[in-house]
């Protein structure tokens, strides 16, 4: 939040488009890697230590929408088509699968949680550590 009160946008998924456009313009394969909880939408059976990577490359997903809000495709998993839907909240980094360049970010889903599994009484449930990322060539 600005000094005066007023929220100011987040850059991050300005920097998610430019990131894609940068892998996409240089022969790169864009990939993201996503903290998973229950406002993912992704295949759970891919999913380690709360994370997972996904393609985002013109050849692995269709009808790509890297939205302000939202990071949403089509792609298949195992052969079997799967809608994914990813609040920007949760990704945290896009990179180049070739050579490891783009960039991470801190997961900021917190600020956002969904209201459906809040509950009240939050006291009691123990913290998860913040997950770790890596980047595997």
């Amino acid at each position: 939040m600005a000094a005066d009160g007023i929220s100011i946008p987040s850059t991050k998924p300005y920097l998610i488009r430019a990131l894609h456009e940068w892998c996409s313009d240089n022969g790169f394969t864009p990939f993201i890697a996503v903290f998973v909880d229950g406002r993912v939408e992704v295949p759970m059976e891919f999913v380690k230590n709360d994370e997972i990577v996904l393609n985002l490359s013109s050849e692995a997903c269709h009808q790509l929408d890297l939205g302000n809000e939202w990071v949403s495709f089509q792609a298949r998993f195992g052969g079997v088509p799967k809608r994914v839907m990813v609040p920007v909240t949760h990704v945290l980094a896009i990179y180049a699968r070739e050579n490891g360049q783009g960039m991470s970010f801190p997961f900021d889903g917190a600020k956002n949680p969904d209201p459906s599994t809040t509950s009240e009484d939050t006291s009691d449930t123990p913290k998860k550590p913040r997950p770790a990322l890596t980047i595997v060539k």
